[in-house]
């Protein structure tokens, strides 16, 4: 089975790619880049279509504002619209008939109260361009029989020549700056690729959630200082209740396994390269 994969060199594409290799799946990266894997690669962008035969499509690129996703439009919109978008459905003709696995975001359900306990049979209400951009990709990948997967935000090891995302929050600590309150959802990239090879090997539902820790970044720092040694000012408690989770009952219905909490402190041994 050939499968095709959009956005190799990010964070995401980057863990599903070597997820999906490890495993034993044949691999086309598709990107105006490169990825860092030995295998076959078709120059595309977003906004021109590609020509590759696959079996499935992996699409996990999005174009964005530098370190935005929310937001992620900048000063242009409509140019946001036409490479994800336009580019998404370009893509979607070329691979016609194959299975299809869309990175969508929890950004879809977007306006409900603070403290919802989200799950899929709740209509999304995107309070974002960004938002409102995945949902009405869902639709079109539904459509055609794919399965779209509402990540929450991601953490764990950066492809070679980024910082993982907590790199400037662990630096702050160190250099004793202040550090506001705050509790989020987390997904270790490797618990996302687990995910997408679950939808690769058999049927699964238009949408999944796929959210695992409720993490304060009190607690992430008291973790980071007890790993590495170091000392610094921890922030206040934030209020998790304020938070909305996703559920994420479906797809752990179906055999995923995340790591959990447990798995946090190897996870950022491993990040930070102890």
């Amino acid at each position: 089975m050939r499968i095709a994969l959009t956005g190799a060199t990010g964070i995401a594409g980057h863990a599903v790619a070597a997820c999906l290799l490890s495993a034993g799946w044949d691999i086309v990266t598709l990107g105006r880049r490169p990825s860092r894997f030995d295998v076959p690669h078709v120059d595309w962008s977003l906004g021109e279509q590609p020509d590759v035969a696959c079996d499935a499509l992996v699409h996990c690129a999005f174009a964005h504002a530098p370190g935005r996703y929310r937001g992620g439009e900048g000063n242009d919109p409509a140019g946001f619209l036409r490479l994800n978008r336009d580019g998404t459905l370009r893509l979607l003709d070329a691979v016609a008939g194959a299975k299809v696995v869309f990175l969508s975001s929890r950004a879809v359900y977007g306006a409900y109260p603070p403290g919802t306990r989200l799950d899929e049979t709740m209509p999304p209400r995107p309070d974002t361009l960004y938002g409102r951009l995945k949902a009405e990709t869902e639709i079109v990948v539904g459509d055609r029989g794919g399965t779209s997967l509402r990540a929450t935000g991601l953490y764990g090891p950066a492809p070679p020549g980024r910082d993982h995302k907590w790199a400037d929050l662990f630096a702050d600590f160190v250099a004793g700056r202040s550090i506001l309150p705050r509790v989020a959802t987390e997904l270790h990239v490797c618990d996302l690729a687990d995910a997408v090879e679950l939808c690769l090997r058999g049927w699964t539902p238009p949408v999944l959630d796929v959210s695992d820790i409720l993490l304060d970044r009190r607690d992430l720092l008291a973790l980071y200082a007890e790993i590495s040694g170091t000392d610094g000012r921890l922030p206040d408690c934030g209020d998790a209740t304020r938070v909305s989770e996703m559920a994420s009952t479906r797809i752990r219905a179906l055999g995923w396994m995340p790591r959990g909490r447990a798995g946090l402190r190897s996870s950022l041994i491993e990040m930070l390269g102890f």
